[in-house]
């Protein structure tokens, strides 16, 4: 096992700037996922730590090595691209067992390697086909299996599941989490996607416009986000932001017990209840989901979301009472910063 650590870590080209100063630490053996929009830096990240970016400035260190300067085949890593980057005029034993005859590691070494790859991933009776002849599920098993085979302590994988539907994606992210424990790999995984982050992390590192943002475990960055943008994006439905005007929200008389110089109130949907003597809210809208209705609601000028049992059934333009717990409230500055 083997940790990573980013120091003061910057990528520019010319006037664009990718990454600000990033640094970061990821614990020997742990899941951590870099997360954020398009364009935020994350896979500039990956590939910094991979080597196949040079950092315009900073250090890598990968195991208490500095591998800053160092080639991708000198850092000991294993790397899963989205597109899996399979041959396909070879084998699935001939794709998963292609780096080793590049590093000319002896034929019995080798075999080995790749049986031992092939029984963990369920690819045995598959090792004669061509990548074409897979599904989308077994091709990325594959992809997984040349990253095993090398060994490599540090696996890197950018966005592996995002070609695979919704229901495979689900049983990858189990089997992935679960191999990953079982070998005790530290991985660094790169997605857009907070379902896939919030269910397979140790560590979530939250990265905006080039910087961390927040990087914490799935829970706390759930029950405590940073910023407003860790608050909006962490979630679904997505953490409700009321402005406030001078302790009250927004075009309304409810007055909150507001820390001094608070702009935005905070409530998760699942944290708001409908019942007696609440705040008066009016329905603007809802969607049914199955086990549960997403109602979303005014409140003077601001607007609200409703995380209610699917049984629940009210008319648009219903006046509703809302209420929720004092501990439920999270309070951020007009910079969008954490307050309480």
């Amino acid at each position: 096992m083997s940790s990573i650590e980013l120091t003061q870590v910057a990528k520019s080209w010319g006037n664009t700037t990718a990454l600000h100063s990033v640094d970061l630490k990821i614990a020997p053996g742990s899941f951590c996922v870099l997360l954020g929009p398009s364009g935020c830096g994350k896979s500039t990240t990956l590939r910094i730590i991979a080597g196949l970016e040079s950092a315009t400035s900073g250090k890598v260190l990968i195991g208490g090595k500095d591998v800053t300067h160092l080639p991708p085949a000198q850092r000991g890593i294993a790397m899963v691209f989205q597109n899996y980057a399979l041959f396909p005029h070879l084998s699935v034993a001939e794709n998963i067992g292609f780096g080793l005859s590049v590093r000319k590691v002896p034929k019995a070494e080798a075999d080995k390697r790749l049986k031992d790859a092939a029984d963990l991933l369920g690819l045995s009776h598959l090792l004669d086909r061509r990548p074409g002849q897979l599904s989308g599920g077994q091709q990325q098993r594959v992809a997984l299996g040349r990253a095993l085979v090398a060994q490599a302590h540090v696996c890197l994988m950018d966005e592996p599941l995002s070609n695979l539907d919704a229901q495979l994606r689900q049983e990858m992210r189990a089997e992935l989490r679960e191999l990953q424990q079982r070998l005790g790999l530290t991985v660094v995984y790169v997605t857009h996607d907070q379902a896939e982050a919030m269910s397979m992390a140790d560590q979530v590192v939250l990265l905006h416009q080039g910087r961390v943002e927040q990087c914490a475990a799935p829970r706390d960055m759930y029950a405590r986000p940073a910023t407003t943008f860790a608050a909006r994006f962490i979630g679904t439905p997505a953490m409700n932001l009321l402005k406030l005007d001078d302790g009250a929200i927004a075009g309304s008389d409810v007055r909150l017990a507001a820390p001094l110089g608070a702009a935005w109130l905070g409530l998760r949907p699942e944290a708001v209840a409908l019942g007696q003597g609440g705040v008066s809210a009016q329905l603007a809208g809802q969607e049914y989901l199955g086990a549960d209705v997403v109602l979303r609601c005014a409140i003077g000028s601001e607007q609200i979301t409703v995380r209610a049992p699917g049984q629940h059934h009210t008319n648009t333009g219903q006046a509703m009472p809302l209420a929720w717990q004092v501990e439920d409230m999270h309070f951020f500055d007009a910079e969008g910063r954490r307050m309480q």
